[in-house]
This record gives C-alpha cells, sequence and structure tokens, in this order.
C-alpha cells in the first residue's frame, strides 16, 4: 500500500504591507499651486525688469544695456567695494560671534540670554538712527581728538578707497542675522561632547575649532555668510549718508541718467547674488 504523503498546505499570499502616512498615491494640487505662485512672485517681476532693459524704443530688441555696464563709469570700482566690504564684514562677523555662541554653550550657559539679546539690538534701532549716531562721532572726533594719535585713525577708517568705518557698521547690521544661523547649527550638534571628545584625545583648542567645530558647521557657517553678503551688497541707507559709494549706491546714481542702464545693472546683481548663494550653498553641503 502506498504511503499517503501529506498534501503541501497552501501558502497564503503575503498581504500587502499597509501604506505608510504620508506616502499614499494622492496628489496634492495644493503643492504645485503653491510653487507656481511662488514662482510667479519672483519671476514676473524679473522678467518685466529684463524685458524693460532689451526694449528699445524704436529698435525692437537689444542688448545694448547689458553690453554698457562692464565700460560704465564707476561700476568696476563700485562693484569690487561691494565685495570687499563684504568679505571683511563675513570674517569679522564670524570672528566674534562664534566664539561667543560656542563659549556660551560650553561654559556659560546663563550667559546665552545675554548674548542673545546684544545680537538681536540691531533688529531694533532703526538705520536712520544708527547712521545718525556714526555720522555725529565722525564730525566730533576730529574737533575733540585733533591732540591725540586717534585723529589719524579717525581719519584712516573713513578712507573712501576701503571705509572701515562702513564695515564695522554693517557688522553689527549682521549680528542678528550671523547668531541665528550659528545658534540653530551648534544647536544641531552636540558641542560638549564632541568637544570633550577631541579634548581627551589631545587636540589643541584651535585643533578643536578648525577639525572639529568648523566642519560641522559648514551649513551654518555658508547660511550666515550668505545673509551677510546679500546685507552688503543691498544696503543703501547708511553707505548712502556717510557718503560712500559701494554698488548699491551707484546703482541708484547711475539710474537718474540711464534707466535701462540701471535696470540691467539691478538685474545683473540679482543673477550674481544667486550665483554666489549656489556657490555658499556647494561650499556648505556635506560630502556624502
Amino acid at each position: 500500500m502506498a504511503a499517503v504523503t501529506p498534501a503541501a498546505a497552501p501558502v497564503a499570499a503575503p498581504s500587502a504591507a499597509p501604506p505608510r502616512r504620508g506616502s499614499t498615491g494622492r496628489r496634492r494640487p495644493w503643492r504645485g499651486l503653491v510653487l507656481v505662485v511662488a514662482a510667479a512672485y519672483f519671476l514676473i517681476p524679473l522678467a518685466a525688469s529684463f524685458w524693460f532693459s532689451v526694449d528699445v524704443p524704436g529698435q525692437g530688441f537689444s542688448l545694448a544695456a547689458y553690453l554698457e555696464i562692464f565700460s560704465a563709469d564707476g561700476f568696476t570700482r563700485s562693484l569690487l567695494l561691494s565685495l570687499a566690504l563684504a568679505t571683511t564684514t563675513i570674517v569679522v562677523v564670524l570672528l566674534i560671534t562664534l566664539p561667543a555662541a560656542l563659549a556660551v554653550r560650553l561654559g556659560a550657559a546663563r550667559l546665552r540670554p545675554v548674548l542673545e539679546v546684544i545680537c538681536t539690538l540691531p533688529l531694533i534701532v532703526p538705520p536712520i538712527t544708527f547712521v545718525a549716531g556714526i555720522s555725529t562721532v565722525l564730525r566730533w572726533g576730529p574737533d575733540h581728538l585733533a591732540s591725540t594719535p586717534f585723529w589719524a585713525t579717525l581719519i584712516a577708517i573713513q578712507n573712501p578707497d576701503f571705509p572701515v568705518v562702513l564695515a564695522l557698521a554693517y557688522v553689527v547690521l549682521a549680528l542678528p542675522f550671523v547668531y541665528r544661523a550659528l545658534d540653530a547649527g551648534l544647536g544641531a550638534l552636540d558641542v560638549r561632547t564632541v568637544v570633550e571628545a577631541a579634548r581627551n584625545l589631545g587636540a589643541s583648542w584651535p585643533r578643536v575649532m578648525f577639525m572639529v567645530i568648523i566642519p560641522n558647521l559648514r551649513s551654518a557657517l555658508a547660511g550666515a555668510s550668505f545673509l551677510t553678503l546679500a546685507l552688503v551688497l543691498g544696503e543703501y541707507t547708511i553707505a548712502r549718508l556717510l557718503g560712500f559709494g559701494p554698488f548699491s549706491v551707484w546703482i541708484v546714481t547711475i539710474s537718474g541718467s540711464d534707466a535701462q542702464l540701471s535696470v540691467s545693472v539691478s538685474v545683473l546683481s540679482l543673477l550674481l547674488t544667486w550665483a554666489l548663494l549656489l556657490v555658499l550653498s556647494s561650499i556648505g553641503r556635506k560630502r556624502t
């Protein structure tokens, strides 16, 4: 009698895993709508400005305004001055803010609200009041410091080729943005643990700063640098009232004589700012 082999039990088909929340195939058209509205908000004014700069009455489409930019009087000097001011402002404000923010997180946590208030004060003081105070001090100095060594220093910081006083004013204005960016970066990093680990391995404080802290804050430093760069390139009030001629002042000055040239310079400066943003973003992006 043949042995009866038990029939294999039917294998149940694996049930489909329940869809994760947020991973359903349901389309959300409002996302595309928000993207379209945001793109229209930014691109329509830019397109209108570009069309105004290339539409020459009686001639039609022409790029003559863009070709005249590089040969315009004062363009190169004002642009280089603004870039030099931006570089100096970025370096100085990071040298001031980064060690202070790191110190309050490592050993003086009670002083963190004080540092936050100090760095936020420039947002409270109106720029017109700020520049009025600076100009008052600059007028007061030559009369009262003529017999002291500070008189030469006061004159040197107002050199039109590179106004140090303007860079110092930009440092104060950039403090709130730089502090917020660095504070967010330090908040996402366990600073005490990584610093203690590096110190236990024998690293000096400069090595900890440049080999441990700064590489982990690359994105925050890039964001702070871009915010400072955008602030310096677009600031007009302080530079104009103090009598200096960076790029923003030059654009307004030339707009009275050639409107198309000033609009073309504005469009070009916006594209230049976007390009610098991409460069800073690529620097701040962590390598996989």
